[in-house]
């Protein structure tokens, strides 16, 4: 069996019904209530600032006996909170400042984009149109080289194929054929 034992004094002050947390209980007295009041001042749940007391700096500290009555003690106060002194017209400003630029720049921001959607889309259909003219050059060109062009075109200029081709031997040995004159 554990059994815990409490010094004289608590043991006496659990049996007079004094809470052990140290808080106010029924058993107070009305004197004992007013006496704390006195000793420790409060506003709502706020300690008030004591006053400060004159006294000599010589004088050594009275000492009261319980039985008499202490002078007053001083009384706590709550004391103002301090003065803001932090401007806010600049602040204002620079916030407004900010996201003023912050909108002006997605506006020029967008009208970039835009124009610069604008000219890719000149820029493309300027692409497409150059691309059908070079398919078209091809194709014109590819019809000229044919053989059968080549042929036709050569007609029309008086010119008649050749029957038999001559041969050139040059003095290192080598045969070169040519074509040989027309009758």
């Amino acid at each position: 069996m554990n059994v815990t034992t409490l010094p004289a004094n608590r043991q006496r002050r659990a049996q007079q019904g004094a809470s052990r947390s140290g808080g106010r209980t029924a058993a107070q007295t009305a004197e004992e209530m007013e006496q704390q009041r006195r000793d420790h001042p409060i506003d709502g749940a706020t300690a008030l600032q004591p006053e400060h007391e004159t006294t000599k700096p010589d004088a050594a500290p009275e000492r009261h006996a319980p039985d008499t009555q202490q002078p007053a003690s001083p009384r706590l106060r709550v004391a103002p909170p301090a003065p803001v002194s932090a401007p806010r017209a600049p602040f204002v400003a620079l916030v407004l400042v900010l996201v003023l630029s912050g909108v002006v720049g997605i506006l020029v921001l967008n009208t970039r984009i835009a124009e610069n959607a604008f000219k890719l889309d000149a820029l493309k259909t300027k692409q497409q149109g150059l691309d059908r003219d070079e398919e078209k050059v091809r194709s014109d060109l590819a019809s000229k080289e044919s053989p059968v062009t080549l042929a036709s075109r050569a007609k029309q200029l008086g010119l008649v194929p050749s029957s038999t081709p001559a041969f050139l031997v040059l003095p290192d040995g080598t045969k070169l054929e040519m074509p040989g004159p027309s009758r």
